[in-house]
């Protein structure tokens, strides 16, 4: 992409910022690499920024399928890289790119709809692990939609997306336990929520 192209809460904790940021699931890349890629960017290169679009594009697209219709997913991928590149100076530590990303993401998609979806989901998503493979991807992501805030993301993250543990930890700012918690309770009401056996 080109610039003109148990009790049910879930954990929370945030520790100091993730050092790094995950491109497509077991990609991992250093605040150092970040770090370069930015300054390359905001220099103008716009290889580098397509980097960043390859490396982000994913966590990106969970936060739009988490939090909006499935048919405006990918405008919000396209419009947050958009504003990301015309506001890059205004990032103040590059290494923070995956949480400022997922900031200018989560406002797109509250301007883009704030319904729950209700269409269609192409079959590009996965059904979530133990749960019946003759679900449709679309029930699956309605039902995730339907759950508490801090579930969504890391749900989608992980069962849409492909990420690990570690890897959504990294993105979100998430600690490795908090994601385990929130993953293994999103799961329970989930499957609830689809009426699947534990």
């Amino acid at each position: 992409m080109t610039p003109s192209e148990s009790d049910g809460r879930p954990a929370r904790d945030h520790p100091e910022p993730a050092t790094r940021g995950g491109g497509a699931p077991g990609g991992t890349s250093t605040a150092a690499e970040i770090t370069a890629l930015v300054g390359a960017a905001r220099a103008g290169d716009e290889d580098a920024f397509a980097s960043i679009y390859t490396r982000f594009a994913p966590y990106v697209h969970a936060i739009a399928l988490a939090r909006a219709a499935p048919a405006h997913a990918s405008d919000i991928v396209q419009e947050t890289f958009i504003q990301a590149w015309r506001h890059l100076a205004a990032l103040r530590e590059p290494d923070a790119l995956a949480g400022w990303l997922g900031a200018i993401a989560r406002s797109r998609a509250a301007d883009a709809t704030r319904i729950v979806p209700t269409e269609p989901l192409d079959d590009t998503a996965a059904s979530p692990p133990g749960l019946d493979a003759a679900l449709d991807a679309g029930r699956v992501l309605r039902a995730i939609a339907a759950l508490p805030e801090a579930y969504r993301e890391t749900l989608v993250l992980r069962l849409v997306e492909g990420y690990t543990g570690p890897e959504i930890a990294a993105l979100t700012g998430l600690t490795k336990g908090s994601v385990r918690v929130n993953l293994h309770r999103g799961l329970r009401l989930l499957r609830a929520a689809l009426e699947v056996p534990a």
